[in-house]
């Protein structure tokens, strides 16, 4: 069998991956990162979830990420680590720099003549300036849900059903959650249109968009990478043309999942999972 090459792509840029959490959808990622060629990765925060690390839970597909990650880097890709507030800890190695890595807080770059910024997005999140504790318990809570949600979805499958994503329908349906998104995506467009940036890139509300959005300064290009949580979506610049990637619509990449995945381990690899977790979430917060 024809190995298949990978696509060429000129910049990639991947957020809020959340490795070390029981939500991380690794699988998806380690398959779509194995179907590039990119000559500049962006990670744009929430890579490695610090936060909510468990030294019990860091499985294979995890580490395949990150060697993924380091092979990219090995091969001479451009590989940019932007801190976000689930691995902020980082901030203090801000300019470490070995090969083609580096960690950095934020990344400005020309392209095509036009200047874009690259940034997370948790200095704009009221919630993450103010009330640290609560998005810390919320990460627990949104943790909780996206593995009900998965358990959910691997029996609707089993009957022919359609996928569901309770975050998703949260989001687009809660008044506060539409007012908290449509606030952030105007504050950014805002100080990107006043600091002469005609491209936002940022990533931290796990709302994957590519939208002209205008503002009292002029129009600027915002850009939400999504997530690899709930979406599995990515960033990708090609040709002068930035596009919105969502691995769901890789018929290849998805192919290359399945190939790679043991159907029957699924379930009890899910179940496990799910015990483990209710289990911290009632001794770490139901208790307190």
């Amino acid at each position: 069998m024809t190995k298949k090459t990978a696509r060429e792509v000129e910049l990639v840029v991947i957020s809020d991956v959340h490795l070390g959490t029981y939500g991380s959808r690794a699988e998806e990622l380690n398959a779509y990162l194995k179907s590039i060629n990119p000559k500049t990765l962006i990670l744009n925060g929430d890579i490695i979830d610090i936060w909510q690390f468990n030294k019990r839970y860091f499985p294979q597909s995890h580490l395949k990420v990150i060697k993924r990650i380091t092979s990219l880097v090995s091969e001479g890709v451009e590989v940019y680590y932007i801190t976000g507030n689930h691995d902020e800890m980082l901030r203090k190695f801000k300019g470490f720099k070995v090969g083609s890595f580096e960690i950095v807080n934020k990344v400005i770059l020309e392209l095509d003549g036009k200047k874009t910024w690259f940034f997370h997005g948790d200095v704009f999140d009221v919630t993450m300036k103010h009330s640290k504790w609560l998005a810390k318990l919320g990460g627990k809570g949104y943790d909780l849900l996206i593995l009900i949600n998965t358990m959910v979805n691997w029996i609707s499958a089993r009957f022919g059903g359609e996928k569901l994503s309770f975050s998703k329908k949260i989001k687009d349906n809660v008044k506060s959650a539409v007012k908290f998104i449509n606030n952030f995506e105007e504050v950014v467009t805002d100080i990107a249109a006043e600091q002469g940036f005609h491209t936002a890139v940022c990533g931290h509300i796990h709302q994957p968009a590519a939208k002209l959005l205008n503002s009292k300064e002029g129009e600027v290009l915002y850009l939400n990478s999504g997530d690899w949580v709930e979406n599995c979506t990515a960033l990708e610049y090609h040709n002068g043309t930035w596009s919105l990637y969502r691995f769901s619509e890789d018929h290849e990449a998805n192919s290359s999942l399945k190939n790679d995945l043991d159907p029957e381990l699924a379930i009890p690899k899910t179940k496990e999972l799910f015990g483990e977790l209710l289990k911290e979430f009632s001794l770490n917060h139901l208790s307190a």
